[in-house]
C-alpha cells in the first residue's frame, strides 16, 4: 500500500512513478512530485519504482491571469 496526497492506495504490482502518474491522469508537464519527503526530479520518474509504504505527494501547477 502507498499513500498519495494523504489517500491510501492498494498496489497490486510494482509500478514506476511515471506509470502511476500516467495511469492516474496527471499531466507530466504540470506537476511536481515528492517521494518520502524528498523532491523527485522528473528524469527519475521512469526509473523509480513505488514500493509498499511509500508516501507520494503530487502538486499540480495551475496557471492564472
Amino acid at each position: 500500500m502507498i499513500t498519495v496526497n494523504g489517500k491510501e492506495i492498494q498496489m497490486k504490482q510494482s509500478i514506476s512513478v511515471a506509470a502511476y502518474l500516467e495511469n492516474a491522469g496527471y499531466q507530466m508537464k504540470r506537476i511536481a512530485v515528492e517521494l518520502n519527503g524528498d523532491i523527485l526530479p522528473k528524469y527519475e520518474y521512469s526509473d523509480t519504482m513505488l514500493k509498499d509504504g511509500d508516501r507520494l505527494e503530487v502538486v499540480t501547477f495551475v496557471g492564472g491571469g
